[in-house]
């Protein structure tokens, strides 16, 4: 377990040093969103002075070093975009992307996991084909494409969810109504992002079901008179469920990272199209606190997932 730890502070700490530099290796400068579209106009002074107030003069290695020790001390710099503190805006941001990646999480792995458990239960029927080749055909849709369809129809033509954004503006609702109003909000996205992740899930578990499903414990199951339903869900299921564990913690690691495509086609003000905007803005302290964040919610996911499959199959601790 001490090396497992220590391979992960290493993994952390390469992730902080590319973290760092991606951002610089990109082509361009943040001075135009430091002072707009004037910034042609401004003097050699100028651009040295506000280079070295964001301390975008120095070394690499010097601001590098200075990066670390921000962190260190808990603080992930200041926006240039936002204007105001890099920590204060992710958290600003996170209960949105939370709320609309959890719900489809959750979704996209209860469907996932029941169909693709039923179509290896029934494999070889006309019913798996058919479930199967409707997950093929909804893992080729591209997410942008579907946002853009349901916008279309469901919220610009029949007129039955709002067409962007988590809540309506200037709308000074309370209780029900602002819950409903978010609820409202949330449908069209979360169900652009089930659908165009639920195939992962539904595929992983029927391919591990099917592996199952040949073992001995569970002719034997059969030949004892279980039920069908006690012996897929008790016995196949439960035996199959490792990868299907491996799929949802990944997914469970980049739920703060958000659904870019889906949140910048729906305006959702969650982490992703905060990324998206500070990426177009060259916002290198945003960039680096959104990848830091990510990076940090994958690392725990993917230990959590190594500590729990002794707990879902215990061979693995043999």
């Amino acid at each position: 377990m001490t090396v497992k730890l220590a391979s992960y502070v290493l993994v952390l700490l390469l992730a902080i040093t590319l973290n760092f530099l991606l951002p610089r290796l990109m082509p361009g400068t943040p001075l135009r969103f430091f002072v707009g579209d004037d910034v042609a106009l401004l003097s050699q002074e100028s651009v040295r002075e506000l280079m070295a107030q964001h301390r975008l003069d120095r070394p690499l290695w010097e601001q590098y070093l200075h990066y670390l020790w921000q962190l260190v001390q808990g603080d992930l710099g200041y926006s240039y975009q936002e204007r105001k503190p890099v920590l204060a805006v992710l958290l600003e941001r996170l209960p949105w992307t939370l709320l609309l990646t959890g719900t489809a999480l959750v979704l996209s792995t209860a469907i996932g996991v029941t169909m693709g458990a039923l179509a290896a239960w029934r494999h070889g029927s006309a019913f798996d084909a058919l479930v199967l080749s409707l997950f093929v055909l909804l893992d080729s849709m591209p997410s942008f494409w579907v946002g853009m369809i349901f916008i279309a129809v469901f919220a610009a033509h029949l007129g039955w969810f709002p067409i962007f954004g988590a809540q309506t503006p200037w709308a000074a609702l309370t209780g029900w109504e602002y819950l409903l109003d978010i609820l409202k909000h949330l449908v069209l996205p979360v169900l652009t992002l089930t659908l165009t992740t639920i195939s992962g899930t539904f595929l992983v578990t029927r391919s591990a079901m099917l592996g199952v499903l040949g073992e001995d414990y569970i002719r034997t199951a059969r030949s004892k008179g279980l039920s069908e339903f006690r012996v897929l869900y008790r016995h196949a299921l439960r035996n199959g469920m490792l990868p299907v564990v491996t799929v949802f913690m990944i997914n469970l690691g980049f739920l703060v990272s958000g659904a870019t495509v889906v949140e910048t086609v729906f305006s959702y003000p969650g982490l992703g199209r905060l990324l998206y905007e500070a990426v177009l803005q060259r916002d290198y302290p945003l960039m680096q606190g959104a990848f830091l964040l990510i990076t940090v919610s994958v690392l725990i996911a993917n230990l959590c997932a190594d500590l729990l499959y002794s707990r879902v199959d215990p061979r693995v601790r043999v």
